[in-house]
């Protein structure tokens, strides 16, 4: 039997996350979100030591989401973690680097954490490593298991090589799925910019400006106005 942790071990798992994340880029569906609920359920699998997997993604340390989680325990620890402003996953989103909790009942580095996690969960040991994400928000990939020291460097080595390749299979699948919505936006733009230049005899310009002083004095997005004007021309049958 060949362990992940000895050196033929870690190449083959290098092997089958490279496939996945190959794979998962290839089906070119655009869907972000499945893309990393697939992740993580491999994380969960991968991983040595793991029991449940999860992705804490965040902005500000007071707003923090979980996109996707193996079991209902990454989701409750990451709202205690906004409750408390504290825990491993927010310190490795925002420090940039791997936490990794032994022991939940002999680790004092958050108290609060610790104190609601062991009261409500069976959770006892806890490693993040940070997740690359763009625009400015700021994520870790984590994993859990309920007895403590089950984490160990084998754990370490997988996780950082999973989170390294999910960063990347995320933020294509995101890109993918942005510029669908702008090629999206821009069509209904379109759509709405012809019905204005047939309607008023005008250009492209003079309907471009249109539609973008009635986003203004409305206060709504030009998409919005665009869409609003291109489904009521289409339920009046113009």
């Amino acid at each position: 039997m060949v362990l992940v942790n000895e050196p033929a071990g870690l190449d083959g798992v290098h092997r089958r996350i490279a496939d996945l994340v190959q794979e998962l880029h290839g089906r070119g569906d655009g869907d972000s979100d499945a893309v990393l609920a697939e992740l993580v359920e491999h994380a969960a699998a991968e991983i040595p030591g793991a029991d449940y997997a999860g992705v804490t993604v965040t902005r500000n340390a007071r707003k923090i989401d979980t996109p996707a989680a193996t079991h209902r325990w990454p989701v409750l620890l990451d709202e205690i973690q906004q409750r408390h402003h504290e825990g491993p996953c927010l310190t490795a989103a925002w420090e940039e680097r791997t936490v990794h909790v032994d022991d939940l009942e002999q680790d004092d580095r958050f108290p609060l954490y610790r104190r609601d996690v062991l009261e409500q969960t069976p959770i006892r040991s806890v490693m993040a490593f940070q997740l690359f994400i763009a625009d400015e928000t700021m994520g870790a990939l984590n994993v859990y298991a309920e007895k403590p020291h089950a984490l160990g460097q084998g754990t370490r080595e997988i996780g950082l090589i999973f989170a390294a390749h999910s960063s990347v299979a995320w933020n294509s699948a995101r890109r993918d799925e942005q510029f669908k919505h702008a090629l999206a936006s821009r069509d209904t733009i379109g759509q709405a910019k012809g019905m204005i230049m047939e309607r008023y005899s005008v250009d492209a310009v003079q309907a471009f400006a249109l539609l973008r002083k009635l986003s203004q004095d409305s206060n709504v997005p030009l998409i919005q106005v665009a869409t609003d004007l291109t489904e009521k021309a289409t339920s009046s049958g113009i």
